[in-house]
């Protein structure tokens, strides 16, 4: 059985951070997957973790024998309140646990649950590090190409261009119709943390 078969695809709980942490800390610190330098810390994860919660936006781990495999989450794309129905996809697996289809386990699941909450666009954000796993990961799921930002992020003595892809999710309930003032679910609070743009993994 693969990994992908065996893992459980759950909502993220408190006492996952410390591995979540551990995982996004290894590609701030030895890739350009992310465009974060400082691995944030536990304590901003919870921070994070309580945010998207309160927006009604899923985060999800990958748990195999009882560990964190990899997580996944979707964010609101922009702050600005015009953007609330937009979300963008960050996907990291534990270095180990690539290429075993957990990034397909989750982000399927991902997908779902943003369809759920009212979520009608999904962006992917994705660093051109040489490699086409998390593109292909995102076309499978129906993502498709809308744009290419060059040069943008300078790591590790490389400039860096990323990868927009976009998948629509349906129309929302009131589709057609201006949102309701009071539709601020998404809304993060003035005082939430910065939360990174993530490329997915496989």
């Amino acid at each position: 059985m693969t990994a992908a078969a065996e893992a459980v695809i759950r909502p993220a709980a408190p006492a996952d951070l410390d591995a979540v942490a551990e995982i996004y800390a290894h590609y701030v610190r030895h890739t350009v997957a992310t465009f974060e330098e400082t691995p944030p810390t536990v304590a901003a994860w919870r921070r994070r973790l309580d945010d998207l919660a309160a927006q009604g936006l899923p985060f999800l781990v990958a748990d195999l024998s009882g560990g964190v495999a990899g997580y996944a989450y979707a964010a609101p794309w922009r702050p600005r309140p015009a953007y609330r129905h937009t979300v963008e996809d960050s996907i990291y697996l534990a270095p180990d646990r690539t290429g075993h289809g957990l990034g397909g386990a989750l982000l399927g699941p991902l997908v779902a649950a943003c369809a759920r909450a009212r979520v009608r666009q999904m962006i992917a954000v994705v660093a051109d590090t040489g490699a086409s796993a998390s593109v292909a990961l995102h076309h499978r799921f129906g993502f498709t190409e809308a744009g290419r930002l060059t040069a943008v992020g300078f790591k590790h003595g490389r400039w860096i261009d990323t990868l927009l892809l976009q998948r629509a999710l349906g129309d929302t309930p009131d589709a057609g119709q201006p949102p309701r003032p009071d539709d601020d679910r998404r809304q993060p609070a003035a005082d939430a943390p910065a939360l990174p743009r993530i490329a997915a993994l496989p």
